[in-house]
């Protein structure tokens, strides 16, 4: 066990290494600077061109909401039309694969859309060849690229003086997915082939196996969508049973490199807000905060994982090596735990164990991290839902002090207050609500079939669901039948204003911050920087945590926890 302690704690130190580097390079990118990228600039401004998109034009916070919004209505569009059609594809569809069924579809485009990825379906029996990549892979690279160009509008409200120019959310995205995401994406694909990643074009292989069974092994363009998947935060799978199966993730190093790339991004656009506010420390503080949480999550969850369950301790069973149901014994009980908070921190959702297997606390931990989407987060919308809850520290900070309250020399008020409280409240009314429908539907219907697990773990499947897809995280406790009609449009619903709101709302303050007359900072300045500050901005994101969320909890895995 010391080795594997070893071993995550390894991944985390060298990705945060990396990360810093990065965070300056995202920086320079949305402050428009020199990079090493600089000679993809042809490539982009032939974009423009056949787009017709004048890169040049200033835009206000609705302007680019506008775009973002328009854009995305494309890409669902796109994504439904191929999922609905699947059965006439003329190419890439050597094994079949048949359409859609309608709410599925409707599920899996708004899922692919919104950066969450949640699955009603199995990857290499639901989806063809050129689904894969040309809609899945595709959207995996333009939803990443949609959070993080509305990440650098809201850094640039922050710092603007004129509320016309907000920048161009076009230019911020394409620069987002030729400077950010395919590059690191190419470099963990090419090192996903190298250790044995499928990347094939070829239909599944025939092979007759030890037993003399013959068997048919799906494979396909396996490496390309795995690394975005990873690298956009977005975490589907091509396989059903995601980075479990050993095609996705074949070894040790392999999960080690993968659980880099859920993480870097996440960690380096912190370091970024600093950078290119041209205060590093506020960066630091907030990446302090968050990892601060993150290891206090990644902590419970290794021992508990560790530990093993009681229940089979009691009945005679060795159980030292840990609790290793659900897992990869190639990965082991540490490895899971840091890639269970690492997915559920990032809104990444890809699993290398079954996160309905684990400890009810590992499972616990798991739904808290989702519900607080605060902790690291998905590329650019993780630190816009963090942003919320700064505005809200700020205010309770200024309250405290008497002061008028600021934010990097901005004014908070009333209508900032106002817009904030409502993105953080619409969190917890998504989840909440979603699970009292699906409680109440289950308990006057026992027979539904939803539920492969009776009492409270079964409330804490159907509680985790609506959870993973407001927080556009899409990894799912898969005891719950979810393929379902009433799953796929209140989930897909639920995904959509769980993605869109607490975007529009951050980019509204900005909006209006950027209008803002700028007031120096004096001797009374709160300093966000400040371990002060960075107390009062965890007390806040823990305690509307648990006001909204322990009730819930208590019902599912605490509950399930102390009665074992």
């Amino acid at each position: 066990m010391n080795a594997e302690i070893t071993g995550i704690t390894a991944i985390f130190v060298i990705t945060v290494l990396l990360a810093i580097p990065l965070g300056k390079y995202i920086a320079k990118v949305f402050l428009s600077e020199r990079t090493g990228l600089d000679f993809l600039a042809p490539v982009e401004n032939f974009v423009y061109r056949i787009c017709r998109i004048n890169p040049l034009q200033s835009m206000d916070w609705r302007e680019n909401t506008k775009a973002m919004l328009v854009l995305n209505l494309v890409f669902f569009v796109w994504a439904m039309l191929v999922l609905l059609t699947q059965s006439w594809h003329p190419f890439w569809n050597p094994d079949s694969i048949a359409s859609m069924e309608p709410t599925t579809a409707f599920n899996t485009a708004v899922s692919f859309m919104t950066n969450t990825n949640l699955q009603h379906y199995s990857g290499e029996t639901g989806a063809s060849y050129l689904t894969q990549l040309l809609v899945f892979c595709f959207l995996q690279f333009v939803s990443a690229a949609t959070g993080i160009a509305a990440m650098a509008l809201l850094f640039k409200g922050i710092m603007q003086r004129q509320v016309s120019d907000l920048g161009n959310f076009y230019v911020l995205f394409l620069k987002s997915c030729t400077r950010i995401l395919l590059p690191i994406s190419i470099v963990v694909a090419i090192f996903l082939v190298f250790r044995g990643t499928p990347s094939t074009f070829e239909g599944s292989a025939r092979i007759v196996s030890l037993q003399g069974d013959t068997v048919n092994v799906a494979r396909g363009p396996v490496a390309t969508m795995v690394a975005i998947k990873q690298v956009g935060t977005n975490g589907g799978g091509y396989f059903g049973p995601n980075s479990t199966h050993p095609f996705e993730n074949p070894d040790y190093l392999t999960n080690a490199v993968e659980n880099f790339a859920i993480l870097i991004i996440p960690i380096a656009l912190v370091f970024a807000f600093g950078y290119y506010i041209r205060k590093p420390k506020v960066g630091y503080s907030f990446f302090a905060a968050m990892t601060f949480v993150f290891v206090s999550f990644v902590a419970v969850t290794v021992y508990f994982e560790s530990k093993g369950n009681p229940m089979i301790t009691e009945m005679g069973i060795d159980n030292s090596a840990g609790s290793m149901e659900g897992k990869e014994v190639r990965l082991g009980p540490a490895a899971s735990a840091l890639w269970g908070v690492s997915t559920t921190s990032t809104s990444n959702g890809s699993v290398n164990s079954m996160h309905d297997s684990q400890t009810p606390l590992s499972g616990g931990v798991y739904t808290l991290d989702m519900m607080i989407n605060a902790i690291y987060g998905g590329v650019g919308v993780g630190f816009i839902n963090f942003f919320v809850f700064v505005i809200i520290a700020v205010f309770i900070s200024g309250l405290m002090v008497g002061r008028t309250p600021e934010l990097l020399g901005k004014k908070i008020e009333a209508k900032e207050v106002k817009i904030a409280a409502l993105v953080a409240i619409l969190h917890p009314l998504l989840i909440l609500t979603g699970t009292a429908i699906a409680s109440y539907v289950q308990s006057n219907n026992p027979d539904i079939g939803w539920l492969a697990n009776p009492s409270f773990h079964g409330f804490s499947e159907m509680l985790y669901e609506f959870t993973s897809s407001a927080a556009n995280n899409g990894s799912g406790f898969e005891g719950l039948g979810d393929a379902t009609p009433f799953w796929n449009i209140l989930c897909g619903l639920c995904m959509l204003f769980g993605r869109f709101i607490p975007i529009i709302g951050p980019l509204a303050i900005a909006g209006s911050l950027a209008g803002k007359k700028y007031v120096p900072e004096g001797a009374g300045t709160l300093k966000i920087e400040s371990p002060a500050f960075i107390a009062v901005l965890l007390s806040v994101i823990i305690i509307i945590a648990a006001l909204s969320f322990f009730p819930a909890l208590a019902l599912g895995p605490l509950a399930e926890y102390f009665s074992m």
